[in-house]
C-alpha cells in the first residue's frame, strides 16, 4: 500500500488553529480534534509587532 493509501485509510487527528466553531463541527462530525486559541501577534500589526519582537 502506497504511503497517500495508507494516509487515507487512517484516522483523521486534527489541530485547529484560530476558528473556534471550526473544531466544534469537526467534534460534531466525532472527529478528534484539539483546538488552540491563536491570533497573530500585535492583531497583524507588523510595526507594533517588530516593537514587541525588540523588547522581548
Amino acid at each position: 500500500m502506497s504511503k497517500i493509501n495508507k494516509l487515507f485509510d487512517s484516522e483523521l487527528r486534527v489541530i485547529n488553529l484560530g476558528l473556534e466553531s471550526f473544531s466544534e463541527e469537526l467534534k460534531l462530525q466525532k472527529t478528534e480534534v484539539v483546538h488552540v486559541e491563536w491570533r497573530p501577534v500585535a492583531g497583524g500589526n507588523k510595526k507594533l509587532g517588530n516593537i514587541l519582537n525588540q523588547l522581548g
